[in-house]
């Protein structure tokens, strides 16, 4: 009988492979990296792999007993697909029990991102956390393939191009109408989100995957209450910010609730939050973004 996770060993996913390779960053100096870009059929890499690489580089700079536990990055410019990108990593501070990074991201001489990373000695003291929502577990829900089955010909075309693609995720929307109804509703959503297949036992991988995934779907939520998708193609999309906090382990592989709201959207821009629960309910992460949300004058095509 399958496991709660799906006999995890078993599943394969040459998107997640890929991924996993191109997150082995190549070392050019003692804190300079260089990491090569995916092509997605986006106009601009994806915000969650240079987040992810950032992560990698300023990782590569510590001690092997400090954890990563918080990180701060702006999105200054759009990265181009296909073509590298390099990671200039500073030493800001090492303390007895913290550590400090600040991570440029470079491509074609200018800078497109910036991230600064807290490590800690990890440590016991108080502890509490917030209590995750009460859903569906992911395999009572349809997975995306059983949904483009039921009501593909109701989505839009790039939205169902994406999802019929070999993913390194896999997601299960808790409530998928409003892919479909596009009624203007409360602007918050429940995903459950696991990588597409095992992942070897390396803890810092599987933060720098949950960091990957964290940029999607966050703030398409902001869109929730007006109908909209990220896949529109009337609609500007784009990460201004992103902060995550890593509270505990975590295994990438396994089944997270993807728990996330927006409390406030104006002057093109939204902002949104996101809780990570394992199964089990133990809060892992959570997650902050301010976004641009801009109605375009002219539909694009994506590809």
């Amino acid at each position: 009988m399958p496991s709660q996770n799906d006999a995890a060993a078993t599943r394969t996913s040459a998107a997640l492979t890929q991924l996993i390779a191109i997150l082995d960053l190549e070392r050019l100096e003692a804190n300079l990296f260089r990491g090569q870009t995916q092509t997605l059929g986006w106009q601009r890499v994806y915000g969650g792999l240079v987040l992810s690489q950032a992560l990698v580089a300023a990782i590569h700079t510590v001690e092997a007993d400090r954890v990563a536990h918080s990180m701060h990055g702006y999105f200054l410019l759009g990265g181009e697909p296909g073509s590298p990108i390099v990671y200039d990593v500073e030493r800001v501070r090492d303390g007895s029990s913290f550590n400090t990074r600040r991570v440029k991201a470079i491509q074609h001489g200018r800078p497109i991102f910036v991230l600064s990373v807290s490590f800690q000695k990890q440590e016991e003291s108080y502890s509490h956390q917030a209590q995750m929502p009460t859903v569906p577990a992911p395999e009572d829900l349809p997975s995306v393939e059983d949904l483009l089955q039921q009501f593909g010909d109701k989505l839009p075309e790039n939205l169902r191009s994406y999802w019929q693609r070999d993913r390194p995720f896999e997601f299960r929307p808790v409530d998928f109408t409003r892919y479909v109804k596009r009624a203007n509703a409360i602007p918050r959503q429940d995903i459950w989100v696991r990588a597409s297949a095992a992942v070897a036992d390396d803890a810092n991988l599987h933060r720098v995957l949950l960091a990957y995934a964290s940029d999607f779907t966050l703030l398409d939520t902001a869109l929730i209450a007006h109908g909209k998708l990220a896949f529109d193609t009337d609609i500007q999309l784009a990460s201004i910010d992103h902060a995550l906090w890593l509270h505990g382990p975590v295994r990438a592989d396994e089944w997270l609730l993807y728990s996330q709201e927006s409390s406030f959207a104006g002057g093109a821009r939204g902002y949104c939050t996101g809780k990570l629960f394992t199964r089990g309910g133990q809060l892992v992460a959570s997650v902050a973004q301010e976004g641009l949300i801009r109605q375009r004058e002219t539909a694009f095509a994506l590809k």
